[in-house]
């Protein structure tokens, strides 16, 4: 390597760290922003075709995006108060006392409802799911500063298109075969899982929402929350079933309050969530987007439970998107290190 190369090299790099120094506070939504552009590429593309102008394209794209992320979340804000504020803590009390006596007659879970369903925790279950309700409903200010930058990004991004991605495939150190290779695959698993996120979000909520109203509640309101919550791994659904169904049980009956729990648990959180959502990543990858990727759908449905394990909201988009990328590095360097093997003499 040249002395020319190696201070291009250098003064690239320092570029970088600056530029990393500058916009470090913008990197998760640019990053998000990025990976969900390339989950909707196919469908920019369809409207650029249609409409003839890449402008209007981004702007219908980002106002569909605009009515997935803040619609519900702005409902919740305004119907979730009221809800709240009927939340009566004595309802709840009644609720929980009348639980504790129904399990105690069970065998062997009196010892465990005399820890699990003490007051204390009882109360600490029923704070933690308020606070979600008020996180979700109100978004928080740092959410909604995250949000807002996503949309705007996602806009820039889609309104240059093909030459943010052309900038993206020649700073890979590989082929332009190979870069524009790892590119789809990414951009493939992230379709996937964002038209997953969504189908799958409404179908549980539906679930939810068409339990909660034959109880009376308001049934688009508790399937929005429903659809929200059930985005956060093994306990989001339980956040708010369990509030609903001590609240049933101290307000109606403990019938009604038995049977909201157990179809909340079974119904949705077994079969819907368990069994149905890696189906329905199946049938969105092949039937629907006919996609060619390589990556198995219960490799995507861990990869999003770990993403928000780790990142928390966002991870729904990150985790896949870090596993799909990868496992394309992975092939590379497979490729790579296997014709290094074959060059070598023997």
């Amino acid at each position: 390597m040249d002395n020319k190369r190696i201070t291009i090299t250098i003064l690239f790099a320092l570029s970088l760290l600056g530029a990393y120094s500058i916009y470090q506070p913008f990197l998760l939504p640019i990053v998000v922003a990025t990976l969900l552009a390339m989950a909707t590429y196919n469908l920019t593309k369809k409207l650029i075709t249609y409409f003839h102008s890449r402008k209007i394209s981004a702007m219908i794209t980002s106002l569909f995006l605009v009515l997935i992320l803040v619609a519900p979340l702005v409902y919740m804000a305004t119907a979730g108060v009221t809800y709240i504020s009927k939340l009566d803590a004595n309802i709840v009390a009644q609720g929980t006392s009348g639980l504790e006596a129904f399990v105690e007659k069970i065998p062997y879970l009196k010892e465990w409802s005399q820890t699990a369903l003490n007051e204390e925790k009882i109360t600490g279950y029923i704070q933690y799911a308020t606070s979600y309700l008020t996180t979700a409903g109100s978004a928080g200010l740092g959410f909604v500063k995250n949000m807002f930058l996503v949309v705007i990004f996602y806009f820039i991004i889609n309104f240059y298109g093909e030459r943010f991605f052309d900038a993206i495939r020649v700073l890979m150190p590989v082929s332009k075969m190979r870069s524009a290779k790892m590119i789809h695959e990414v951009s493939s698993t992230m379709e996937v899982v964002f038209y997953s996120i969504i189908v799958t979000a409404i179908f549980e909520g539906f679930l939810f929402g068409i339990m909660a109203g034959y109880f009376g509640f308001n049934g688009l309101f508790f399937g929005i929350i429903y659809g929200f919550a059930s985005l956060i791994p093994i306990v989001g659904g339980m956040l708010i079933w369990l509030p609903l169904a001590l609240f049933t049980w101290g307000k109606m009956d403990a019938q009604s309050a038995l049977f909201i729990a157990g179809y909340s648990v079974l119904m949705i959180a077994v079969i819907a969530d368990t069994i149905i959502k890696p189906i329905i990543i199946r049938v969105i990858k092949e039937n629907l987007l006919k996609s060619t990727m390589e990556i198995n759908e219960f490799v995507i449905f861990f990869s999003i439970l770990a993403g928000m394990s780790t990142y928390g909201f966002w991870g729904m988009i990150l985790g896949p998107a870090i596993t799909s990328f990868l496992i394309a590095m992975t092939k590379v360097y497979i490729d790579y290190n296997n014709k290094e093997q074959a060059i070598k003499p023997t």
